[in-house]
């Protein structure tokens, strides 16, 4: 498609760890719990009619299938790509995101890990702009690969941003 086109850089994307999708979809899991909490006090509450509780078991049931399916894609849409100016960010599926930070316009890069990102050995690169729009996100990331794009983004923003 010629849209796609816009999405291209010249050495191609540099993914993120397969394991992203096993976070996220650990974080659906526990997200679930409340859901499936509601869906039995559907079921205990003697008012409520059992097909209206059947009906939100299915619904919830639909809903966890679809987004487990699409976490999976949606990791795998994301891709950076390391350039002489500027870091490219990209992401998305139905709406898709390219961000183009340029290394001079970094204030600042953030490495981030949550309880379950600690577990499975993944960080997320953080980088921010003086303009809000601009900040970028790549999460999935090994520490090492993080470390090592967080040293290059820092030392590039710092060779950029001398000279105003």
């Amino acid at each position: 498609m010629a849209v796609d086109s816009a999405f291209q850089t010249p050495q191609g994307w540099t993914p993120v760890s397969a394991r992203l999708i096993t976070a996220w979809r650990l974080e659906l899991v526990l997200a679930y719990v409340l859901v499936l909490a509601a869906v039995v006090a559907l079921f205990l509450v003697p008012r409520v009619p059992r097909s209206l509780a059947w009906i939100g078991a299915g619904a919830a049931l639909v809903v966890f299938v679809w987004l487990w399916w699409l976490l999976g894609r949606r990791v795998r849409s994301y891709g950076y790509a390391e350039r002489g100016d500027d870091l490219l960010v990209t992401s998305g599926i139905m709406f898709r995101r390219l961000v183009i930070v340029p290394y001079g316009r970094m204030q600042l890069v953030d490495v981030k890990a949550g309880p379950i990102d600690r577990w499975l050995g993944l960080t997320k690169v953080q980088l921010h702009t003086a303009a809000a729009t601009t900040d970028a996100a790549i999460p999935g990331l090994e520490p090492q690969v993080a470390e090592g794009l967080r040293d290059r983004l820092a030392r590039r923003g710092e060779q950029r941003s001398s000279g105003l």
